[in-house]
């Protein structure tokens, strides 16, 4: 038998930005804590990658890899605008950004909500940006 949660102590749905990158990659972002902790530890692929402005605070952001393909440089670069757009260095310049695979993201014991490690860090530079025509809504 499993024992139900009652509703006031589950904790709500994560709430996820979804952006598509040309020419169809899609690049998912948190919008909070929690939310990225779940992106980045639950709904993210050991191949996808995973991206944050460094730094500063800001979203955990996932480029989606279907299996067989490879991102280019710009794909990457255009995923790590969307990360530079959603953190506190959304009013910079030219920010940088690390990347890594998912499979190097982990959560250090008892670290909290939205703190994570990483191994194996590219640093990309770019202008914080979103996709053209894209909202901020999810």
């Amino acid at each position: 038998m499993t024992q139900q949660i009652p509703s006031e102590r589950r904790p709500p749905p994560p709430r996820i930005f979804e952006y598509t990158v040309p020419p169809g990659w899609i690049v998912l972002a948190g919008r909070n804590d929690a939310d990225n902790d779940y992106l980045s530890l639950r709904m993210a692929a050991p191949n996808d990658w995973w991206f944050h402005v460094r730094g500063l605070p800001g979203s955990h952001v996932i480029l989606r890899v279907p299996s067989g393909q490879e991102p280019d440089k710009d794909i990457l670069k255009m995923a790590a605008a969307i990360a530079a757009y959603h953190s506190k260095a959304r009013q910079g310049g030219v920010v940088p950004v690390s990347a890594t695979r998912a499979r190097y993201v982990t959560k250090p014991r008892g670290a909290s909500p939205g703190t994570v490690e990483i191994r194996k860090e590219k640093v990309l530079m770019v202008r914080p940006a979103l996709p053209a025509g894209s909202e901020e809504s999810p």
